[in-house]
Parts: C-alpha cells; structure tokens; sequence
C-alpha cells in the first residue's frame, strides 16, 4: 500500500476477512519492526481514585460503584518508588482521578521528590484529562500547567483519557471531561516543548466502527503536525461495576480487526501496543500478528481497569512475559520509555 488510506478506505477495511487484514497489517509490521516486540519494565502507580467527574463508563473512581475512597501520601508513594527503583524497574507511570482535594502542588511535589531522589528513572504522568482538569481547577492555562510538569520532572504524558473523539459518544459517556479538541491540544502543546506522548482509544462500548475511523483519523493529523506520539494504544472497553450496561463484551475478532485497521491507518505512528491489560495477555499474544509490536510492560500493580473486571491487579512475571512472547514466535526486546532499546531478550 503506497498511497495514504483515506476515511472512506478505512472503514471498508472491516468488511474484509479476519485473516486477510491480519495479513495487511502484518506486512506493515515487519516492515517496520520486523519480529521484534517491545515491552519495558515499569510501575504503574495510581495516587487517588477520589474524582470530581463521573464518567459512565468508569468504575476505578469513589463513586456510587467504588465505596472505598483513598489517596496516598507522598510517603507512601515514595516507598514503592524506593522499592521498584532498586529492583531496576525503569518507568513509574502516575495516573488517578481528577481528585479536587489533593491540589496541584501535590501532584507537582511528588513529581519533582522522585526526579530528584531517583533522577534516572522514567516519570510518565498526567493524562490530558487530568491537565484539562488542574488548569480548571486553578484558573491555569494549558501551557502554564505543562510548564510546571516540565520544570518537575515529567519525561513524558501518557495517553489516557482521550476515549472516543466523536463529542456526540462523549457527551454520552463522560460529559464535562476534557473534549476531543483540547486534549488533542493539550498534546499539541506537549510535543512542541520537545516532549513525547502516547495515545489511546477506548472502544467497545456504544462508539461506532465510524467513530473508531475518526478517532484514527485526528491522532493522524495530528501527528502529521508534530511527530510527537510514540504509540497508538486501542483499548478494550471492560464491562463490569460502571453505568454504562454494556451487555456483551466486543469480541476477540471485532479486537483484532480494530488492531489491524489501526496499523493500517496510522502510517506515521510508529508503534501499535497491544495493551494486555484490556485484552487479557492470550489475545495480546495473537495482536502481533495483527500490526501490534509493543504489550506495555510488567506493570506489577493495576487499579484503573481491575476495577472494571481486567485481571491485571498484580501485573505479570518478567520471565513468564519474556518466554510467552518468545513462544508466540517473536522476539522480546524490552525498551525504554520512549522507545530506545535496551536489551533482547
């Protein structure tokens, strides 16, 4: 495929054979990546679940589904830095609520304590959403509140909170949240302090296939703009303890073929991640063959999507991560945040 896929183009794609598209995507993928698939070695810490927002499609946050609030000292944020940063894990990644309680200082102080104490290890922090949020909150722009992360120590933004762009599924499932134009304006912003990001796309829930060719659509453009976004990372919708009533999880072939288009689509992002934190690991396995080359990492603890029915609360093992990959026929190479290699496995 020379020429660049066009909308039209793209949502035919889902008309095609399962195996015919994991074919097209493969291509891609080899081309690019060859049988390699990355991963790193990371934390994810998640500091509050106390939000100012309900979000239909949430069950992470203290709300009528979650009647067990908490936020996390500093303290005791810093004693799981202290012990995943001597057990050589690379990357914390901070992520949690749009808690109006704890305050931007907080957030920035607990930045700027890691960077300081541990200044090699990776701090990715702060969806859009949760800029969006504090900018709000504090009567800041969106370039005052990035500024700050810069000066406190954030390497990089993660890619949450972007959902579903089309603002008609928005409105429906997490109205007065960050809308599609100021989060892609807020990683605008990003990229251009020189700054890397990832991207993500919740689907699996009451979006359309055309809405999922749109959301491609604008990350495409954008990334046209600033070459700032190191992976695209589709996410599978989970089901349980949230509002939203989705009967009848997306299926395993609705997963790949998203995945595949995805690859297909999005010439000019470099790395398609199979997030086995959504799609379980078995199916983030079988994604490498369908344009994905990257399966997160480690992770160790997960609280966002366990609460609506992921199976990653405690992570996965290292060697167990390492040898199934392996024994999907690929060649694991751990890498770091912003995708230097660091070792093949």
């Amino acid at each position: 495929m020379n020429k660049r896929i066009t909308y039209d183009e793209a949502l035919a794609l889902y008309d095609l054979d399962l195996f015919e598209l994991g074919e097209m995507a493969d291509k891609i993928r080899q081309d690019k990546h060859g049988k390699k698939t990355y991963f790193n070695i990371n934390r994810h810490i998640n500091p509050t679940n106390v939000c100012a927002d309900i979000c239909k499609f949430c069950a992470y946050s203290a709300n009528r589904k979650n009647p067990n609030p908490y936020t996390m000292s500093h303290d005791e944020i810093m004693e799981i830095v202290k012990d995943v940063e001597s057990r050589g894990i690379k990357e914390v990644h901070i992520v949690s609520a749009h808690n109006p309680d704890t305050g931007l200082k907080w957030y920035l102080d607990i930045f700027k304590t890691i960077k300081t104490t541990y200044p090699d290890l990776h701090v990715k922090a702060l969806t859009a959403a949760e800029v969006d949020f504090l900018a709000r909150e504090y009567d800041k722009t969106y370039d005052e509140i990035l500024d700050l992360m810069v000066e406190n120590g954030v390497d990089s933004m993660p890619g949450g909170g972007a959902e579903i762009f089309d603002e008609n599924v928005r409105d429906y499932i997490c109205k007065g949240k960050v809308t599609s134009e100021q989060w892609l304006d807020i990683h605008q912003k990003w990229h251009e302090r020189g700054k890397m990001s990832n991207v993500t796309m919740l689907f699996g829930h009451v979006e359309s296939r055309a809405n999922r060719i749109d959301h491609m659509m604008r990350i495409r453009d954008l990334q046209d703009k600033t070459g700032g976004f190191n992976a695209f990372i589709p996410l599978v919708y989970q089901t349980e303890n949230n509002y939203l009533k989705i009967e009848n999880a997306v299926t395993a072939n609705e997963v790949l073929k998203t995945m595949a288009i995805s690859r297909i689509v999005l010439d000019n992002v470099p790395n398609l991640k199979a997030y086995w934190v959504t799609s379980t690991v078995n199916l983030a396995l079988v994604c490498q063959e369908f344009g994905a080359n990257d399966l997160d990492g480690t992770i160790e603890k997960e609280s966002i999507n366990s609460a609506a029915g992921a199976k990653s609360a405690n992570g996965v093992d290292l060697e167990n991560f390492v040898a199934l990959i392996k024994n999907s026929g690929f060649e694991p190479v751990e890498r770091d945040s912003v995708y230097n290699e660091i070792k093949e496995w």
